[in-house]
């Protein structure tokens, strides 16, 4: 289900988005929130090549595992 949002821009900003929705030939709205959702993924998600050079860092994985089980068993310090 869609949810409506109000959004304050800056005029400079506004123009900003409303040309280029213009230029891919979609309204405002579905430019934000594809423009939003391509950054969260960029930003907050690891690609294939990433999530391989992850998995093969055996010193990493180690440390991860220790922090897991640290993590368990109630050991350390948790920060925000």
């Amino acid at each position: 289900m869609s949810k409506t949002v109000t959004l304050r821009l800056s005029d400079d900003v506004y123009q900003l988005f409303r040309q280029s929705a213009e230029s891919d030939n979609r309204p405002l709205s579905n430019f934000i929130e594809t423009a939003t959702r391509r950054y969260i993924e960029q930003s907050e998600l690891v690609d294939e090549s990433e999530m391989a050079e992850i998995r093969g860092n055996a010193a990493l994985n180690r440390g991860i595992r220790r922090g897991q089980a640290d993590a368990r068993s109630k050991r350390g310090r948790f920060v925000d």
